[in-house]
């Protein structure tokens, strides 16, 4: 019987923490949360440290956190701030962190639970885009395990086991193509917020949702991969499928295409995180091919959503132009949340920071966070540009 696997959640109240937490209560006879680290959500913070009891909570707000001190647990240690999060991050009890905390901020947290030697089970894609050769490295030099948890990333992990990497040929990312793949161009100037958030398929947090309606979300995957399974960038394709059926292929040099099939549940892949190189008896709705019928696919409409075309090309230049990219899309994404850009505009928010802000080595996270402050900035500025220009 294997032993009892000690789980450090970054993000635990968002999207990924949540679903991680049902995989575990699940299998409470395989799982053991040991640390929990989350943003604003307090109250759902203390639900989780009432039910899985772990030693050690962090609050992103050291204020929120002083709301919940008096009502958790006996023998619950809560901390908060950047100091909160890295003691999650690098908890000498977990053997595996799963990193979930979304956007570039779950960088740094991503980079502290490596260089602690923990294998890390990846939801946070925005650490390989934006630090990627840093990440990479500090992985082989300590024989870590990076899991990655995206669908189409452990799609792709899963075609290759078994295989020989000399062998594989190209990687075909699948992208649904969001809410608007049958709108025309001219009338992605009307989305609003609420058209944008749902997903003709997953359940999601509001940023990845609007990146998949955009296809940043595949862009910054296709950057992900490039790191993750270390396979040159023009092998690397996104086909549409709206289905989501297909989560990922590997094709290999003698023809021969592995695909990964499954419903759209975020479970399937977090369990196979966890558990690797197991799998689990889940308790999900199984895949009925005959109900699904059709699987169709349909080439990306790159004028349409040009955000895929800038993620490759951001990817061309290296250095910190991924985290240009990345940085100026989470500005721009969050100025459409809030009312303030047309979801049109997201993309040519992007490319004219792309285009105004050199790319430039990375030799430390400090070069990332720089280019990610000037980035955020200079982005800002051309958000306000668009705001007065508009009628």
């Amino acid at each position: 019987m294997a032993r009892v696997k000690r789980i450090a959640i970054l993000g635990s109240t968002g999207s990924i923490g949540c679903n991680t937490l049902e995989v575990v209560a699940q299998f409470p006879e395989r799982f053991q949360v040991v640390a929990l680290a989350a943003g604003q959500n307090v109250e759902l913070l203390l639900e989780q440290a009432k039910h899985f009891k772990p030693s050690l909570i962090s609050c992103q707000n050291p204020l929120l956190a002083e709301q919940i001190r008096h009502r958790l647990p006996k023998g619950i240690e809560l901390l908060s701030g950047k100091q909160g999060v890295r003691e999650v991050a690098t908890c000498a009890e977990a053997d595996l962190v799963v990193s979930a905390i979304s956007g570039a901020i779950g960088l740094q947290p991503t980079y502290w639970a490596i260089c602690a030697g923990k294998d890390v089970a990846l939801a946070n894609k925005e650490s390989l885009v934006c630090a990627g050769e840093l990440i990479m490295r500090e992985v082989m030099a300590r024989n870590t395990l990076l899991l990655p948890v995206d669908s189409e990333h452990s799609a792709i992990f899963q075609a290759l086991q078994g295989h020989r990497r000399e062998d594989v040929a190209r990687l075909i990312l699948t992208a649904s193509g969001g809410p608007f793949r049958d709108w025309p161009l001219e009338r992605l100037k009307e989305v609003t917020v609420e058209q944008a958030l749902k997903h003709p398929n997953w359940q999601m947090g509001k940023k990845i949702t609007i990146d998949s309606a955009t296809l940043m979300n595949k862009g910054l995957e296709v950057i992900e991969a490039f790191y993750l399974f270390q396979v040159p960038l023009d092998h690397i394709q996104v086909v549409v499928h709206p289905q989501s059926i297909i989560h990922s292929l590997v094709e290999y040099c003698d023809g021969s295409l592995l695909a990964q099939l499954g419903p759209p549940d975020m479970r399937l892949p977090i369990a196979y995180a966890l558990a690797y190189p197991e799998r689990l008896p889940l308790k999900v709705k199984k895949l009925d091919l005959l109900e699904v019928a059709r699987l169709t696919f349909e080439p990306p409409d790159e004028d349409k959503f040009p955000c895929l075309r800038l993620a490759y090309e951001a990817a061309r230049m290296g250095g910190t132009a991924p985290a240009i990219l990345n940085a100026a899309n989470e500005e721009a994404v969050e100025a459409f949340l809030t009312g303030r850009l047309r979801f049109d505009l997201i993309p040519r928010v992007v490319e004219a920071v792309l285009e105004m802000t050199p790319a430039s080595p990375i030799n430390s996270l400090g070069d990332v966070f720089d280019a990610d402050i000037l980035a955020r900035l200079r982005a800002q500025h051309v958000i306000q540009d668009f705001l007065e220009k508009s009628p």
